[in-house]
């Protein structure tokens, strides 16, 4: 695989990935390759500077990714903690009960649980939202 910097006859600039040099080529011959903004099907690849990579700058952004990824779940966690202490727990009956009090229309209860994709559905055409969020194991 090969990333190419490619530009149009508008000067935009975008990347694109070819299994090789020669399939860039090809697709282009036959105009099968356009501007992502413009649509566009003059292509031409623009310079770009190959990419080098060693070992510790892997590690490095590994070690990055890993950090990003244990702060969004500490977020998700925290979400999770404020749900808890905040929502009434549902289960299974949340389309029974989020209909119940969208009808009512009194009651300002916040609740949490699961529903299927086919509740989801029902309650959507009838113009009931729901707010779907990751639920992050504690313990893991």
């Amino acid at each position: 695989m090969i990333k190419y910097n490619l530009t149009c006859h508008n000067e935009h600039e975008f990347e694109s990935w070819f299994s090789n040099s020669e399939k860039f080529d090809k697709l282009n011959k036959k105009n099968l390759l356009e501007c992502i903004y413009c649509s566009s099907k003059r292509i031409s690849k623009s310079i770009m500077a190959p990419m080098i990579s060693s070992s510790k700058k892997k590690n490095e952004q590994i070690e990055i990714i890993n950090k990003d990824l244990k702060n969004e779940k500490d977020k998700f966690l925290q979400l999770r903690k404020y749900i808890e202490k905040n929502f009434d727990y549902v289960g299974k009956d949340l389309s029974t009960k989020a209909r119940e009090l969208y009808y009512d229309k009194k009651s300002k209860k916040a609740i949490y649980g699961t529903t299927t994709p086919e509740e989801r559905k029902e309650l959507a055409d009838e113009g009931i939202d729901l707010l779907s969020i990751p639920w992050v194991k504690k313990d893991n």
